[in-house]
């Protein structure tokens, strides 16, 4: 069986092998046998393969976090999947492998859909879903601020928060990408800036906003606490900028700011079968009927690591494997 590996950490195009290991075999009581059909190159993939992300898996490893793929075999006392379903390869599992043997008790069967989005439902839109439900109880019409906009995560805030009848201000760095995030049906698009609260209150008509959402550090932390309204909630979710975060100490002692951060694998860590599979039905037709999207760079073999690589790296849009 094919599978992208790495015996050591460091420059993802230098340490990504395409290896033959033994096959995943015949699944087990409650398992079954997933034939990958398409599986994203995410940032923190990159950034773990590195060595620079929050944990280091022992070696060697197959890597990869999240992908779509067939159900190919069924154990015993599996029924609510049959061959041929489409589900997702489970978080966090070693994904870039042609075949994967999963645990099935936390997935279910796919709607129809286009494959590449599908692939991209398992981190992305649950870390957004989850950074607009566990932080801030928010009632229909409310206001969410985000910066990071344009990124996956960004993206799916966005038309999560529509199906939950939730507003969003969208805050990006690229004035070229304001009228793309506009067309997509974002409420408020921004471009970031030290007067940001002024026109934030402006787009807004002064309306409270209770959840911040921070995907880059730095400055930008700055700029959303002034936007967040009296015992308000900022939440990191990453730091792309690679600074980090900078914000007075004012906020938080006299307007009771707090102060939050979130790693999917912690939280699944904790989760419930029922909870997991309650997240991914709310999400999964959003996905299928396109109500989240994520742009698509294109798709690569598993013989193509550096062409992928490099494309994942110029972040402008998914590149995704599919098996050789």
């Amino acid at each position: 069986m094919k599978a992208i590996q790495i015996e050591a950490f460091g420059n993802p195009a230098d340490v990504m092998r395409l290896v033959d290991v033994p096959d995943v075999g015949a699944p087990g009581d409650g398992e079954v046998v997933i034939a990958l059909e398409a599986s994203p190159i995410n940032m923190s993939d990159l950034l773990m393969i590195s060595g620079r992300y929050g944990y280091r898996p022992k070696l060697p490893s197959i890597v990869g976090t999240e992908g779509v793929g067939r159900v190919v075999a069924v154990g015993r006392g599996v029924k609510h999947l049959k061959q041929g379903d489409r589900t997702l390869i489970p978080y966090p599992s070693p994904a870039w492998a042609e075949r994967i043997k999963a645990d099935a008790s936390r997935l279910r069967a796919l709607p129809d859909g286009d494959p590449l989005q599908l692939a991209m439902l398992g981190i992305n839109p649950a870390t957004a879903y989850l950074l607009l439900t566990e932080f801030a109880t928010l009632a229909p019409g409310a206001w969410v601020i985000q910066n990071a906009a344009n990124s996956g995560v960004g993206r799916a805030v966005t038309g999560i928060a529509k199906s939950l009848g939730l507003k969003t201000v969208n805050i990006v760095r690229r004035e070229e990408v304001v009228a793309d995030l506009k067309a997509s049906g974002s409420d408020v698009v921004l471009v970031d800036g030290p007067d940001l609260n002024k026109r934030v209150a402006a787009e807004t008509a002064g309306a409270p906003i209770a959840l911040a959402i921070d995907g880059v550090a730095d400055t930008a932390t700055m700029n959303l606490i002034t936007c967040l309204a009296p015992k308000g909630v900022l939440v990191f979710y990453s730091a792309i900028s690679g600074k980090p975060f900078v914000g007075p100490a004012q906020p938080f002692i006299f307007r009771d700011i707090a102060m939050r951060g979130f790693w999917l694998a912690n939280w699944f860590n904790s989760a419930t079968a029922a909870h997991v599979s309650a997240m991914y039905e709310h999400l999964a037709p959003l996905v299928a009927s396109g109500a989240i999207s994520a742009p698509v760079e294109g798709t690569y073999r598993f013989s193509q690591i550096p062409e992928a690589v490099s494309a994942a790296q110029r972040n402008r849009g998914k590149a995704l494997f599919t098996p050789d």
